[in-house]
């Protein structure tokens, strides 16, 4: 692909009609909870931007040996929303992932393959898993509400919400690159 074929994200998308929210509409002032949440939500909608107009194309991979693709951060980051909202924060001990497992630590990249039933499984997961954390977040008393951790002990929602941002904005570089490869789209 040459550099005048690639494209940028925003010459190709309508980012207003992307599936899932807008991007920066939190709040760039006031308390800390709704700055916090606002900032995830940016991070999740750029997710869901990264992804937008691709279907069985989330599972490409990104280079060989590499069993990354954009179907596997999105079964990841469901995974992780599941484990530090559910697991964690609310103490629902039976909340395990769903696409990884002691069997299979890397399952949600490992076992990430192309077919409409595991893309629509992905997002509904994902998105179920979004869905609970925004609930659980808006309804916690303060930020200091906590869950024990066997890796981190004992952490607060908002180190949860802090680690949240920042596992998306890393991912968000991966699918960044991923998605150029997938069809030359890049910025944003």
């Amino acid at each position: 692909m040459t550099v005048d074929e690639r494209r940028r994200r925003a010459d190709v998308l309508d980012e207003t009609a992307a599936p899932g929210p807008g991007r920066f509409t939190g709040p760039a002032t006031g308390d800390e909870l709704p700055m916090l949440a606002g900032f995830l939500a940016d991070q999740r909608a750029t997710l869901v931007l990264k992804c937008a107009g691709l279907g069985e194309e989330l599972a490409h991979r990104s280079v060989e040996p590499s069993t990354l693709s954009l179907l596997g951060l999105v079964r990841h980051l469901a995974d992780v929303e599941r484990h530090w909202f559910r697991e964690i924060l609310a103490g629902q001990k039976d909340a395990r992932p769903l696409f990884s497992s002691p069997a299979s630590p890397d399952g949600d990249f490992d076992e990430a393959s192309a077919g409409p039933a595991a893309v629509t499984e992905a997002w509904e997961a994902w998105r179920a898993a979004v869905d609970f954390a925004d609930r659980f977040t808006a309804e916690a008393p303060h930020l200091d509400v906590t869950g024990e951790d066997e890796w981190r002990g004992e952490v607060s929602l908002r180190w949860v919400l802090i680690h949240m941002i920042e596992e998306y904005a890393r991912h968000n570089g991966h699918a960044d690159l991923l998605r150029e490869r997938i069809d030359g789209t890049r910025g944003v």
